[in-house]
């Protein structure tokens, strides 16, 4: 039957340009590691419903302290030497030519991120820079230890920075195994310190806040007796940031001190800063152990921002 034939012929036609479309959007989100995914490193960073101008932000932010603490970023001229030594061999092969002018882009591309690169958070209003061959908790802490000593203020959009040291698979046993390695810098003996956890979880609706605050208190404990809990002056508190299935970890030093890590709020002068003393958190322990992270300072940023 001729309309028979004619019909597959059509379907072959149809989808050449249809799927090749698709394909190319399906790959984009996930592409070169463009998601936050477990076995990153770097810093979560909050906003002011400005992701884009926040990540200008960032990269500013992060490049000028970058530089100082490890020097200017260095890059490889590696692939610039390749194309001028190989140049006459590929000459009459265009398509050789052509795929080692995109390797040389991406190569270029890939080494000028290689220090910061941000990649999708899978959250509204976060933004997460992933690092390489730096400490995320260095870094963020020498930032806020400048900007709370200067006052001054350095962004518009960014409202927390959040180092982010360990990332793994948001699932009770996943994270159980992972922290117990992960905590052992800080707290594991002959190591010691007094410790707080804050949680906080983002379009994630499977984990259970007591029972995650339960299983890392346990370990912290387990890897020495004497850590202890400490809500008001605590030496140490752990991040527990889950966005998604991806749960971002880090231990940090200062947290009440420099506001929650907020650097709207760590510029502005008050008493406390002057005795140099953490302010007490009685308002919203909810546990011996953990603070429950809310929305309520990041709004109130938010709005002076604006205003």
């Amino acid at each position: 039957c001729p309309m028979a034939a004619a019909e597959p012929a059509a379907r072959k036609r149809r989808p050449k340009g249809h799927f090749a479309a698709g394909a190319g959007r399906a790959k984009r989100p996930r592409g070169a590691g463009r998601q936050l995914e477990a076995g990153m490193r770097g810093i979560l960073i909050t906003c002011n419903m400005n992701e884009r101008k926040c990540v200008g932000e960032a990269y500013s932010l992060l490049g000028e302290y970058g530089d100082l603490l490890y020097g200017p970023e260095q890059f490889s001229d590696h692939e610039e030497r390749l194309s001028g030594s190989d140049r006459e061999e590929d000459e009459d092969d265009v398509e050789a030519a052509l795929k080692k002018e995109v390797g040389q882009i991406r190569a270029s591309t890939e080494q000028k991120l290689r220090r910061f690169q941000s990649v999708e958070s899978g959250a509204n209003n976060v933004v997460f820079i992933r690092t390489q061959g730096i400490e995320p908790e260095n870094l963020v802490h020498h930032i806020l230890k400048d900007m709370h000593t200067t006052k001054k203020k350095k962004t518009r959009v960014i409202l927390r920075m959040l180092p982010i040291s360990g990332t793994c698979k948001a699932f009770m046993e996943d994270m159980k195994k992972y922290t117990e390695t992960f905590f052992e810098p800080w707290f594991k003996a002959p190591n010691k310190g007094t410790f707080q956890i804050v949680y906080k979880a983002r379009n994630n609706s499977h984990m259970s806040r007591e029972e995650v605050i339960k299983e890392l208190a346990g370990i912290v404990g387990s890897l020495n007796p004497e850590n202890k809990v400490d809500l008001n002056n605590p030496q140490y508190t752990v991040v527990v940031e889950i966005i998604k299935t991806v749960c971002c970890l880090s231990v940090v030093r200062d947290y009440v001190l420099f506001r929650k890590y907020n650097l709207q709020e760590v510029v502005k002068s008050n008493k406390e800063d002057a005795q140099q003393n953490p302010s007490s958190l009685t308002e919203e322990q909810n546990s011996e152990v953990v603070i429950a992270e809310t929305e309520e300072e990041e709004e109130k940023s938010s709005k002076e921002v604006k205003e």
